[in-house]
C-alpha cells in the first residue's frame, strides 16, 4: 500500500529507519526491508537494488549484502530513490456519484491508491481526478482535493473538494468529527455481541513499526461501533456495519482484529486467520484477495450551502461474491428419533444415495477405544474403573450399568461425551462443506440443545409406531425391554422431539417405504436450500439498511 507515514524525505532520497528485535534474528536484510515496506508498494527486488547500491546501513555501517542475516537489536537505515517528478493526468475511468462544482463524491474501486507517494508515483486516484477535475491541479502538490483517504484495497465512498476554500472547510469538519462514515466489512467468525462499541486507543505497533495496534500507553483516542448484520450458516464469517468516530490509520482493521474478528483477506492484521482459511477453505481464500472492507455511507454538511448531504454505495462484485459463497455452505442436517426407531436404516439409505453421513454412536465407540479421546478423559476422571482389563478399551457394559444406577454419574459422563461428539460433527460438516448437504445422526441432539445453538440448519425426525419400535425393531437389535425403557427415559418424549423437527420420516413400513420417505425428505431439504438462496438474494441489499451503528 502506498503511504508516506514511515519514512522521511531528503531531497531525492527516501530514508527509512528501523530497530530490529529478537524476533528478527536470522532474517535476511532484504527480506526484513521487503516486509517492512510491502504496504508502501516497494518490491523486494527494488530493496535488493538499493542494498547493492550501498543505500543500506546496519548500526551506521554500510552493508551491500541483501542476504546479510540480522542478529536482533540493530539500528537499520535504508535509503531509496524518490521517483515522483510531477502529477500527470491519467485518462482512466472514475465513478463520480455527485458533483456540484465545489464538492464531488467518488466510488473508489479496491486496489486503487488514494494519492501518490514517492513509492507509488503514478496510477492513483489523484491522477484520475486531475484528468476529470483539472481545476484542482493547482491545489496541494500531491494531494489536491483530498480531505480524507481510503486504504488502497478498501472500496467505496470518498469525498473531494474542488477548491482550496472547501477543502479546508471539509478538513476541519473531519477533524471535528462532524462527518459521518459507515463501513461494511466481512470478518472472520461471529462476534459474541450483535452490537458493541470498541473504545481502544491506537498507535504504532511496539515491534512491527509499519503496523498499527491497540496500545496501552501513548496511543491516540480511537472509537468505533459495529453491528452484526448477518453470519454465514457455518459461523465462518459475518457481515458487520462499522461506524467510526475517529479516523485513525487502519482503525477498523485494527479494532476488529482486537476483538478477535479480523477482516477476511487482511493478511496484515489477520494473518493467522487467513492462513487457516487457506488451509480449510481454499475456495473462499481465493475470493479474499483483499481485505473485505467497503466505505458504504458518507454524510456531511455542504461547506457552502449548509445542505445535509448523504450518500450510500453498495459493495462491489467481489464483496457480494464473497457473501454469496459464504451463504452456500453445506446444509447441516441432524437426524433424530426414539431408540430402535429406524434412524440407522435411514442413515444407510442416505449414504447409498451419495449423501455424506455421520453416526454419533460410531463416534462415541471410536473415542472409547484405547487412547481415544473419550477413553483418555474417562481414565483421567475415574482411573481404571470403567476399563476392560483384557482389551484396554472402555468397558461399555460396565459404564452403562453404572450410569443406570447413578443419575449424577450419567450426567457427568454425558458432559464428557457430548463435547467429543459435537467436535466430531463440526469436523464432519467442515469436511463436506462443498456438498449440498450432510446428515449427522445424533440421538440426543435436541436434549443437548444443538438446534437452539444453531449447530444444525435442519432437524429430520424418524417416527416409528410404538408397537414396531418396542417389538420387531427392539428384538432385531437384541435389546431387552428394560434396557429400551432406560434409553427412552434419557430422552425427550417422542411428541416433543417430533414437534421440533423440520420434517419427519414415517417408518411404518418396509425398507422400500423408508427409501421413498427418504427421497421425499431430500426434496424437502432441497426446497429449503433453494428458498434460503432466494431469500438471501432478495434481502442481500437490505442487510445494509438497518439501524445506524
Amino acid at each position: 500500500m502506498c503511504n508516506n507515514e514511515d519514512f522521511t524525505e531528503n531531497e531525492n532520497l527516501l530514508v527509512w529507519e528501523k530497530t530490529t528485535t529478537f524476533s528478527d534474528r536470522n532474517t535476511r536484510l532484504d527480506k526484513f526491508w521487503g516486509t517492512a515496506l510491502e504496504e508502501e508498494g516497494i518490491s523486494r527486488e527494488k530493496v535488493k537494488d538499493w542494498i547493492k547500491a550501498g543505500f543500506a546501513e546496519i548500526n551506521g555501517n554500510v552493508c551491500k549484502k541483501p542476504n546479510q542475516k540480522l542478529t536482533g537489536n540493530e539500528e537499520l537505515t535504508l535509503k531509496g530513490e524518490a521517483e515522483i517528478t510531477s502529477l500527470v493526468p491519467e485518462d482512466l475511468p472514475l465513478e463520480i456519484l455527485y458533483n456540484d462544482g465545489r464538492i464531488a463524491v467518488i466510488n473508489k474501486p479496491a486496489g486503487l491508491t488514494t494519492h501518490p507517494a514517492p513509492s507509488c508515483p503514478t496510477g492513483t486516484l489523484v491522477h484520475r481526478m486531475i484528468h476529470h477535475f483539472p481545476e484542482i491541479k493547482d491545489m496541494d502538490e500531491w494531494r489536491p482535493g483530498i480531505v480524507h483517504r481510503l486504504d488502497k484495497y478498501t472500496s467505496g465512498l470518498i469525498s473531494i473538494a474542488l477548491n482550496e476554500h472547501d477543502r479546508l472547510a471539509m478538513a476541519t469538519a473531519f477533524a471535528e468529527r462532524k462527518i459521518s462514515k459507515t463501513y461494511l466489512a466481512i470478518v472472520h467468525g461471529v462476534p459474541e455481541r450483535d452490537f458493541a462499541e470498541i473504545d481502544a486507543p491506537m498507535g504504532r505497533h511496539p515491534v512491527h513499526k509499519t503496523k498499527m495496534a491497540v496500545v496501552l500507553k501513548g496511543g491516540r483516542n480511537a472509537r468505533s461501533e459495529y453491528e452484526t448484520l448477518w453470519s454465514d450458516p457455518a459461523g465462518r464469517a459475518s457481515l458487520v456495519k462499522v461506524k467510526i468516530f475517529t479516523g485513525r490509520t487502519h482503525q477498523i482493521r485494527v479494532h476488529m482484529a482486537h476483538i478477535g474478528h479480523p477482516l477476511l483477506g487482511d493478511q496484515v492484521y489477520g494473518s493467522m486467520e487467513h492462513a487457516r482459511l487457506l488451509q480449510d477453505e481454499p475456495l473462499l481464500a481465493k475470493l479474499a484477495f483483499r481485505q473485505m472492507l467497503h466505505a458504504y455511507s458518507l454524510s456531511f454538511t455542504h461547506p457552502e450551502s449548509g445542505e445535509e448531504l448523504s450518500f450510500t454505495q453498495e459493495p462491489p462484485e467481489d464483496f457480494i461474491n464473497m457473501l454469496k459463497a459464504l451463504n452456500k455452505s453445506v446444509q447441516r442436517v441432524g437426524l433424530i428419533g426414539m431408540p430402535c426407531g429406524g434412524k440407522s436404516a435411514v442413515l444407510k439409505v442416505l449414504a447409498a444415495k451419495g449423501v455424506p453421513t455421520f453416526s454419533a454412536d460410531e463416534s462415541v465407540a471410536r473415542s472409547y477405544e484405547k487412547e481415544g479421546t473419550g477413553w483418555e478423559l474417562l481414565r483421567q476422571r475415574y482411573g481404571t474403573r470403567f476399563m476392560d482389563s483384557e482389551t484396554g478399551d472402555v468397558d461399555k457394559s460396565k459404564l452403562f450399568t453404572a450410569m443406570c444406577e447413578n443419575e449424577d454419574l450419567r450426567r457427568e459422563i454425558m458432559s464428557i461425551v457430548h463435547p467429543i461428539v459435537q467436535h466430531d460433527v463440526k469436523e464432519f460438516y467442515k469436511a463436506h462443506n462443498n456438498e449440498p448437504l450432510a446428515v449427522a445422526e445424533v440421538p440426543l441432539l435436541l436434549e443437548a440443545g444443538w438446534h437452539t445453538q444453531k449447530l444444525v440448519d435442519a432437524v429430520i425426525g424418524v417416527h416409528c409406531p410404538e408397537a414396531k419400535r418396542t417389538g420387531e425393531l427392539r428384538i432385531k437389535r437384541n435389546i431387552t425391554p428394560e434396557t429400551l425403557a432406560v434409553f427412552d427415559s434419557w430422552q425427550w418424549d417422542e411428541k416433543a422431539k417430533m414437534d421440533c423437527c423440520t420434517a419427519v420420516i414415517e417408518n411404518d413400513g418396509d425398507l422400500k417405504k423408508i427409501d421413498s420417505e427418504t427421497d421425499r425428505i431430500l426434496e424437502v431439504l432441497a426446497a429449503l436450500r433453494a428458498e434460503n438462496e432466494r431469500l438471501f438474494e432478495k434481502h442481500l441489499s437490505n442487510m445494509y439498511i438497518t439501524k445506524e451503528a
